[in-house]
């Protein structure tokens, strides 16, 4: 089966992961193929999730301008549409942005005007996630949730928390989920990667997302796959960057297919295109070859994507009739 050709959701990716050699190139001239490869793209196997993350400084740092962030969001589109994606959530931390005089408000305003016309220009579909990272304080993540709430009838659609889990606790950031709850934001947010169940868990009880990125070390604890799949709270699961950062030692013992086969909702994702060097296509083809998945399996984790996506009704309409048509 070629899966290029099939339709796609997505629901976990990070804008400043996703930089490809092309508009790097448009960026920052002098960069080589080599250089590129050696500073964006992790290798198969890194230290440990701090590590990986080094990758990402690369992209951002590319991305303070309005010129920049158009050109890195276009070229997402691009992408997604070789890959043909048909509906993605795209995410980022708008403070990263800010480095060059951009206020984290205009941030979000430039990518959200060129999602527009991405849109326009595609066909792709894609929703905002702005992000929170484990590392900031307070202050940051509650300016960063007021901008989801800010832009709420763009093209923002959620709020989530990133970086290094195993690092830093969660207590700066239970103000702004709080907020988040209070003003119906939808959330997600990564847990269960660098660390196990009980992490999860904390943010199952403190943050109360509708969805978790990654969430594949759940299967460390039986309690918890129960409350998942009872709840209908949605795993993002991105596969090879689980492999790299070291959450499993190789694909054949990833948590994937028995997270599937526990009934738990699930998406594949690709989390940064570029750092994990990798599309959805590839990522099925994986699934294909190290697991047995087929269209069955494929379907489904699309219609979960889209059942539990943060887009409208109207076009959770539209993509599911054609998820059906194409599986």
């Amino acid at each position: 089966m070629n899966y290029e050709n099939q339709p796609k959701i997505e629901l976990h990716l990070h804008l400043d992961c996703s930089l490809s050699f092309d508009v790097v190139k448009q960026l920052k001239p002098s960069v080589t193929l080599e250089e590129y490869q050696g500073s964006f793209i992790a290798p198969a196997k890194c230290a440990d999730l701090a590590d990986y993350l080094k990758r990402a400084i690369k992209g951002f740092e590319l991305m303070q301008t309005k010129e920049q962030l158009r050109l890195v969001t276009f070229d997402l589109f691009k992408q997604l549409k070789a890959d043909n994606v048909i509906y993605a959530e795209i995410r980022f931390a708008p403070l990263l942005h800010t480095l060059e005089g951009l206020s984290a408000e205009q941030v979000v305003e430039i990518v959200t005007e060129a999602v527009d016309l991405g849109i326009e220009e595609y066909g792709v579909h894609v929703g905002i996630i702005l992000c929170t990272l484990r590392h900031y304080s307070e202050e940051q993540s509650m300016n960063t949730v007021s901008l989801v709430g800010q832009f709420k009838d763009t093209h923002v659609v959620g709020f989530d928390i990133a970086a290094d889990e195993d690092g830093f606790p969660i207590d700066n950031h239970v103000m702004a989920f709080q907020f988040a709850i209070a003003n119906k934001i939808n959330c997600t947010a990564h847990a269960g990667e660098a660390k196990g169940s009980e992490s999860i868990w904390e943010t199952l009880n403190n943050f109360e997302p509708k969805r978790i990125g990654h969430g594949v070390r759940s299967t460390e604890d039986e309690n918890l796959l129960l409350y998942l799949k009872n709840n209908s709270v949605h795993l993002e699961i991105c596969l090879t960057s689980n492999i790299q950062v070291n959450v499993f030692d190789k694909i054949e013992n990833h948590s994937v297919d028995k997270i599937y086969n526990s009934g738990i909702s699930m998406s594949i994702n690709t989390d940064g295109r570029t750092i994990s060097n990798t599309t959805l296509s590839k990522e099925y083809s994986l699934l294909h070859q190290t697991f047995n998945w087929n269209k069955v399996h494929f379907k489904k984790c699309n219609l979960e994507a889209i059942e539990h996506s943060f887009a409208s009704e109207t076009i959770k309409t539209i993509i599911k009739s054609q998820i059906e048509k194409a599986y």
